[in-house]
């Protein structure tokens, strides 16, 4: 846990105040745009190309703009190689694809039950999907240069990983009391639209789960493997912050407090990661994280039944 506090407080020390004063409002600007106008919702009323090229523009948004803030204070050269506009250009397409493919699965007249079966299938065919281009990206410039994008388990200390996900035990606890979180928590019965404690048995919960854990796999690969660890060899540090913002805008649609708590928590895990070159402690984290909550999210709306 002292290395990871030591890691914080030289980027917090390190960090340029103008450049995160002006991520952080533009990410909040983006924060109030979104639940005030309802942007996601109005997005995925859309055909696939809309779809596609509005989530692109969003992200886009969040993700290019910061490295532009960074340029202008810092007068960087990176944005003058093809290579690099490329990546910046590829990382927001990646992810707008993610959110825009759709699996229809009909294996019934059940439309909770249909709707079940396409998760199950769709966040593995999802990581499966990411983790094909991306390596392609990372064969083509990285390989020799560094293990696949995170994938190293090299002088990893988990103790400060359990303690992270200790000290998060009161806020989610927090968070479980809350109507807006309860409404979305666990996941299973807010993309089913089925009462999660009555409608499926055990092994299809715990099914769910497990394929609900592997979207977290492919969040944390893609974000904190590729945006940190193929970034900063143009961008050092600086690759830290236009990734949080980049992460904070795909949890647009969330419960608000979710949302901008992402921000901070992208922060500490892209500072993690780049200093350990591994995804694996952080991962732990964010699944341990999703796991807890959805047992909240239970717990709280069997409470309040």
């Amino acid at each position: 846990m002292k290395a990871i506090i030591i890691y914080i407080k030289q980027f917090v020390k390190e960090q340029d105040a103008r450049i995160f004063a002006t991520i952080t409002c533009l990410i909040s600007f983006c924060i109030f745009c979104n639940y005030y106008f309802q942007l996601d919702e109005g997005i995925r009323k859309n055909n696939l190309l809309i779809k596609l090229c509005l989530w692109f523009l969003v992200f886009a948004v969040a993700f290019v703009i910061p490295y532009l803030i960074i340029c202008y204070f810092k007068a960087c050269n990176f944005l003058k190689y093809a290579t690099f506009i490329f990546l910046l250009l590829i990382a927001p397409f990646i992810f707008a694809l993610k959110l825009t493919l759709d699996f229809n699965i009909r294996f019934s007249a059940d439309h909770n039950l249909n709707n079940y079966w396409q998760h199950i299938i769709y966040w593995p065919g999802l990581l499966l999907i990411t983790l094909f281009i991306v390596y392609l990206v990372w064969f083509w410039l990285d390989k020799g240069r560094q293990p696949f994008y995170g994938f190293s388990s090299k002088k990893i200390n988990w103790k400060p990983y359990w303690l992270l996900l200790f000290m998060m035990l009161p806020l989610i606890s927090l968070a479980a009391t809350q109507s807006d979180f309860l409404a979305v928590y666990p996941k299973m019965q807010a993309v089913t639209g089925a009462r999660y404690e009555i409608a499926f048995s055990w092994w299809q919960k715990l099914l769910f789960e497990i394929s609900y854990g592997i979207d977290f796999i492919n969040i944390e690969f893609f974000f904190r493997g590729f945006l940190v660890l193929a970034f900063m060899r143009w961008a050092g540090k600086d690759c830290i912050l236009p990734m949080a913002c980049f992460y904070c805008a795909i949890h647009f649609g969330k419960p608000l407090g979710e949302c901008i708590s992402s921000y901070f928590g992208g922060i500490i895990l892209g500072v993690i990661v780049y200093h350990t070159r591994s995804i694996y402690g952080g991962l732990m984290v964010h699944l341990g994280i999703a796991w807890l909550m959805e047992l909240a999210g239970f717990i709280g709306n069997s409470l309040i039944r």
